[in-house]
């Protein structure tokens, strides 16, 4: 895919793709599948990335085996060893990886508000005030997933898949019409 913004707009155009209808629509239909259905998403999410970090484990050992560096061949095993180990965790056992993925999110969320608060309030910024109300949603929407942590990682991780399935199908639905 090739993005180029028209006239500094942050809409970006879809060139040089042909999208049609059924793409958009199966796109559409499987973020409400996973919005309906969160915690079946959500351990499929778990094993994805679980499959994602051994496929990375082992291009970082293949890698440290071909480094003719001494120093540097260390260090890209022991990397690839620890994306192994986690991706084996995570695809041999999604429902704990689920558990541990919706806590890091929630962390992320809770730190990303935090900073947004604190440049906000750092200096003047331009649209000030909608970085400020962005950083307090942000922060609380973290905090809340942390504080009903683990309860809350039945749905979490899915529904927040869910979402974003649907948010880019309406994108390309808009882009294309």
């Amino acid at each position: 895919f090739f993005f180029q913004a028209e006239d500094g707009i942050r809409d970006y155009k879809v060139t040089g793709v042909q999208t049609c209808a059924l793409p958009i629509s199966l796109l559409a239909a499987s973020g409400l599948l996973a919005i309906l259905t969160p915690f079946v998403s959500a351990v499929g999410v778990t094993i994805g990335l679980g499959a994602v970090a051994i496929v990375a484990g082992l291009g970082q050992l293949l890698r440290a085996v071909r480094d003719d560096h001494g120093g540097a061949r260390w260090f890209q095993g022991v990397g690839g060893i620890l994306y192994l180990i986690g991706g084996l965790s995570l695809f041999l056992d999604p429902v704990v990886g689920t558990l541990g993925l919706t806590l890091l999110i929630g962390l992320l969320l809770l730190f990303q508000g935090v900073v947004e608060l604190a440049a906000a309030a750092a200096r003047p910024l331009p649209a000030r005030g909608l970085v400020l109300v962005d950083g307090l949603i942000t922060a609380l929407l973290g905090g809340l997933l942390v504080a009903e942590w683990p309860s809350d990682s039945l749905w979490v991780v899915g529904t927040f898949f869910g979402v974003t399935l649907l948010i880019t199908a309406s994108r390309l639905a808009l882009a294309e019409g």
